[in-house]
């Protein structure tokens, strides 16, 4: 057990780190790392991307509060919009956990792999959204965050690959899309984790220290490490270069999503 708490703060720390680097989730590499050290552990391979996906999430639970109080000091969130966004986002980010609960765990890695690497592409190559000049009205609002709670919950991660894109598509810069997608991505763990811990309550399958598909030393060990090494990522930041690092980070992300493809 403390190797094994050893590795989820080894995992915790670089997680908080690239946070803090580059602005991005801990789910695209919490995920896969945890389900291959859940395979070292030989945890019953039917459950094993419910736990990771289950677990990544409790993780964003914890370390948003964090994150959205840091930009709301700078001004930088967008309540407005977030509140908007709200509603469709808890009931995309239930139906995610449920969703993901019906589908296998051989099924749910090459999902999560496929998107890993879109991600990655997306970092290297893509490029920033045109402003739309209409704002979003009511049902456009609702739809989007359904649409981004859904897939945010169904892959385990805090939805800023989503949600920014999306804010800025509706004329937001990238700061404040950033700081809103932070804010919106506390409801998207708050349902997803909820849903993920009732899916899983009593599975036959689940490890000892298993609340629902949420694996609680993994959960411990990774919000410990990730809080305080945030801050020096942050620190480092703006000191190097960033463009470069978010293509080691893509590159890593690369190897993640083979990794997974192959185990």
């Amino acid at each position: 057990m403390i190797l094994e708490l050893g590795l989820y703060l080894l995992l915790g720390a670089l997680v908080g780190i690239l946070a803090g680097l580059l602005g991005v989730g801990g789910g695209l590499i919490i995920v896969p790392v945890l389900a291959g050290l859940f395979t070292v552990m030989s945890m019953p391979g039917d459950i094993i991307m419910h736990l990771a996906l289950g677990t990544s999430l409790a993780t964003i639970l914890a370390t948003s509060i964090a994150s959205v109080y840091s930009h709301h000091r700078k001004g930088a969130v967008s309540w407005s919009q977030a509140f908007r966004l709200t509603p469709g986002i808890l009931l995309g980010a239930w139906c995610g956990g449920w969703l993901a609960s019906i589908i296998s765990s051989d099924n749910l890695k090459p999902l999560f792999a496929l998107f890993e690497l879109a991600v990655a592409a997306h970092m290297i190559w893509g490029s920033k959204p045109d402003a739309h000049k209409s704002q979003p009205g009511a049902l456009a609002c609702f739809s989007g965050g359904g649409v981004i709670g859904t897939l945010s919950s169904l892959l385990g991660i805090g939805g800023g690959t989503l949600t920014v894109p999306w804010l800025m598509w509706y004329g937001s810069s990238i700061h404040r899309a950033i700081a809103t997608a932070a804010a919106v991505g506390f409801p998207i763990a708050l349902a997803g984790t909820l849903s993920y811990l009732i899916a899983g309550w009593q599975h036959a399958l689940l490890p000892d220290y298993a609340l629902g598909f949420i694996y609680l030393p993994a959960l411990l060990g990774i919000i410990i490490s990730s809080t305080l090494f945030a801050p020096l990522g942050a620190h480092w930041a703006h000191q190097l270069n960033t463009t470069r690092l978010k293509h080691i980070f893509a590159g890593l992300l690369v190897v993640l999503a083979v990794a997974l493809l192959l185990a």
